[in-house]
């Protein structure tokens, strides 16, 4: 047994300090990025925001909408083979999200052999931790080769970023074990670690991993952000990306139960992806595992052109404060003050 008594962060635990700024304007910052990759030969430009792959914010109407600021929707993985065909003739979609279970791979290569193309992939698991895990991300891009851009996770500690990175085949890892809203892993397991310090550390170590001068390891936060404020801090704190599901909840683009009243929605019913309710509804609860997500009432939000607008202007409004003129530069712009030590050590 171990204990590490090193004080480790959440969002609400600091701020971010302004600093003496060239921007005049906010509508001066830039927040598209230009991204290479560690295994992928494709190049990327946008705002790194993902839409969650949960299967009521990962759809295809909120994609239809993000894309048009070039915000990227990871699809959620419970659509069939026809219909991911289907949107793919339509749409053009270009981000596709599976587990680790075979029948998952067989329908990723129903699609590529289907469309002739090479999706970008999304491996969502709740562990990433395992083996099998690691295993099925090397298989995945030794199978694919450097086509897709390949996102995976979760973890939160760095060593196993750098293990998907270097040996799983992974570009992108997805930072968070337990801070969602609608997560209860904390709180069934006692498993997690807290999200802003993950991303620091956990960013640390990706972006020290480099296959080429622009070519880097990248991390995406996943989970916990509540407020544009805590988008703010994941990306000052280190983030290249920042995946969203409980912010986008409501939107009129999510799909799932809603309660309509008078022809008008009121309220999603929004749950995490390993809730009871998940379960039940993509095949029955295991009796070897627990439910490890919470069901939530969400408040209709309205377009989710108005959640994104709402969340950018955050953004730009933050690095015009601490003297940043771009997202990439937010990062080297920051600097964090402690506000909540209650749970720490006095001594610290």
């Amino acid at each position: 047994m171990k204990i590490n008594n090193d004080p480790k962060l959440d969002f609400d635990d600091v701020l971010l300090v302004p600093q003496r700024s060239r921007t005049a304007s906010r509508k001066e910052i830039e927040l598209n990025r230009n991204f290479s990759f560690y295994h992928s030969k494709q190049k990327w430009n946008g705002i790194p925001i993902f839409a969650a792959n949960m299967d009521t914010t990962g759809t295809v109407a909120m994609s239809n909408v993000l894309t048009k600021y070039k915000i990227p929707t990871c699809l959620h993985k419970h659509y069939d083979k026809q219909q991911y065909n289907d949107i793919i003739i339509n749409y053009g979609y270009q981000w596709y999200s599976i587990g680790i279970k075979e029948n998952d791979l067989d329908k990723l290569r129903y699609f590529c052999q289907e469309t002739k193309r090479v999706p970008n992939i999304c491996v969502d698991v709740a562990n990433g931790y395992t083996d099998d895990f690691v295993n099925f991300c090397r298989n995945l891009r030794e199978e694919f080769g450097s086509d897709p851009i390949i996102v995976a996770g979760n973890v939160c500690t760095p060593e196993m970023v750098q293990e998907l990175i270097l040996h799983g085949g992974v570009d992108i890892v997805k930072v968070g074990i337990g801070p969602g809203s609608a997560c209860t892993t904390r709180l069934k397991t006692g498993v997690g670690y807290p999200q802003l310090s993950a991303i620091i550390e956990c960013g640390h170590a990706a972006h020290g991993l480099r296959a080429g001068q622009s070519r880097l390891g990248l991390i995406c936060a996943d989970g916990g952000c509540r407020t544009s404020s805590d988008v703010c801090k994941a990306f000052a704190a280190g983030a290249d990306f920042v995946m969203l599901g409980g912010m986008l909840a409501g939107a009129e683009q999510c799909e799932g139960k809603w309660n309509i009243e008078n022809g008008q929605k009121q309220s999603l019913q929004f749950y995490g992806m390993s809730s009871y309710e998940a379960q039940q509804k993509y095949g029955g609860v295991k009796d070897y595992r627990a439910s490890e997500g919470r069901v939530k009432t969400i408040p209709y939000k309205g377009d989710a052109s108005l959640i994104v607008e709402d969340i950018l202007g955050g953004l730009r409004s933050a690095c015009a404060y601490i003297g940043s003129t771009s997202l990439k530069d937010m990062s080297k712009c920051a600097e964090f003050n402690m506000v909540n030590r209650t749970h720490f050590d006095q001594s610290v």
